[in-house]
């Protein structure tokens, strides 16, 4: 098993680094689909060298990093320039490592959970339970899930900021599901310091510090509570207070968060805001901007928390996959976190009734993109609308495979506490989703 996790990483490895020194990144850098004004190298160098000659870079409308970003890649730029096609790759490397950790520990506590729980399941459920086999290659499946990704592939190709999004968000899995409490608060406000949607995911980590391993205890679930906030606080107050010190003043919060949230740049890419609020009558722009946002940042949070409550990182993922969905300007790099961690829940694989769907659609929406961009740009013989319906069928599929997971969890739940051979009226009765 670590000999192919190994050779896994070996692969991606080579195939990122072959095609950021090949004539194709240009090519891949300059997709819509992967490069969006936030996360764009191309911008950062543009920001990192107004920034070096004494201009600042947050005075126009090119530049939208954070500060500290922008010292860290400014430093990379001037000092490891040689080096930085092998930084992208190792950090991209590092996240596949990090959330094939977070699958281990997570089927781990799964496993515990369920041997805990065995009195109160049903007779006949032996069948789908938790086997060894799970807990080996679940682990395995979600480090393959991203190395061989072609959405990571092609952000990692790009230098795409997402590459250390994605680590910062995999760096706050990890410390969430192994209980480190502190840690997870500081990843998790150093990702939503990056890019605001992350904020979401602090609603998880507090369930998961609420758990004491070894024995339920009030006082101790409520201190790592305590804890996880208060390092998240503590922590996001500090980066901008650096940042406020960096940029001499606080003018950075529009050019950055306000210009996540008040979506200025209709540039197409992968998400809805752009088609929909160009073709909108301006003066309904702030009422449906409010709209669009909440369901990135806070409509689904307490349904989904509420229903949730006992797996935390399912949440995680759900609420991950749903701002990648709904974020203002969301890219290729953006989902592939979240397609990643479908493995670690293969044991719902059977319940799950949209797969076959799912995956069509995304493949075909893959392939359809470009073709219909360079169709509507360069040959003149399509519009907007054509490209516009690639990307909302993109996101259907992905709100499917969301809401398919989510049902397969119910249904496996009910499965186990009720038994496998369901009757109504004295006829066999199966679970669908409507």
């Amino acid at each position: 098993m670590g000999t192919l996790l190994l050779t896994l990483h070996a692969v991606a490895g080579v195939a990122r680094y072959w095609l950021i020194n090949s004539e194709y990144q240009q090519t891949v850098a300059g997709r819509v689909e992967v490069s969006t004004p936030l996360n764009s190298w191309k911008r950062v160098t543009e920001g990192a060298y107004l920034y070096h000659e004494g201009i600042d870079p947050y005075s126009g409308d090119m530049f939208h990093e954070t500060p500290v970003g922008l010292v860290i890649f400014d430093w990379l730029i001037r000092n490891c320039s040689r080096w930085l096609g092998l930084i992208f790759v190792a950090s991209d490397l590092l996240t596949a490592h990090l959330l094939y950790m977070t699958a281990r520990h997570f089927m781990v506590e799964l496993a515990e959970t369920e041997n805990r729980e065995r009195s109160s399941y049903a007779k006949d459920v032996g069948n789908i339970l938790l086997k060894e086999k799970d807990l080996r290659e679940a682990p395995l499946h979600v480090a393959a899930a991203y190395l061989l990704n072609p959405y990571a592939l092609l952000s990692c190709a790009s230098l795409t900021t997402t590459v250390f999004s994605n680590l910062c968000l995999a760096s706050s899995l990890l410390s969430m599901v192994s209980g480190r409490r502190a840690l997870s608060g500081f990843f998790l406000a150093f990702a939503t310091y990056q890019s605001l949607y992350p904020v979401v995911l602090l609603v998880p980590s507090c369930m998961y510090a609420a758990h004491t391993f070894g024995g339920p205890s009030y006082v101790k679930g409520k201190l790592g509570v305590l804890i996880t906030l208060g390092v998240f606080a503590v922590s996001i107050t500090s980066l901008l207070y650096i940042s406020a010190w960096i940029s001499s003043g606080w003018h950075f919060l529009n050019s950055v968060y306000g210009f996540i949230l008040t979506v200025p740049d209709l540039r197409p890419n992968v998400g809805l805001f752009w088609y929909f609020f160009t073709e909108m009558f301006e003066h309904f722009r702030s009422l449906f901007l409010a709209a669009f946002q909440l369901n990135a940042l806070a409509l689904y949070v307490g349904p989904l928390g509420m229903r949730l409550r006992s797996a935390p990182l399912l949440l995680a993922e759900a609420l991950i996959a749903l701002a990648a969905v709904f974020r203002s300007y969301p890219s290729l790099g953006d989902i592939s976190l979240p397609l990643a961690l479908l493995p670690t829940w293969r044991h719902l694989f059977a319940y799950m009734q949209q797969g076959f769907i799912v995956g069509c659609f995304l493949l075909i929406t893959s392939v359809l993109g470009p073709t219909v961009w360079h169709l509507w740009i360069y040959s003149r013989s399509a519009n907007a609308n054509f490209y516009f319906g690639v990307t909302l069928v993109f996101a259907a599929a992905q709100i499917f495979l969301i809401t398919d997971l989510l049902f397969a969890y119910i249904k496996r739940e009910f499965s186990l506490r009720n038994g496998l051979k369901q009757e109504i009226d004295g006829k066999a009765a199966k679970l669908v989703l409507e």
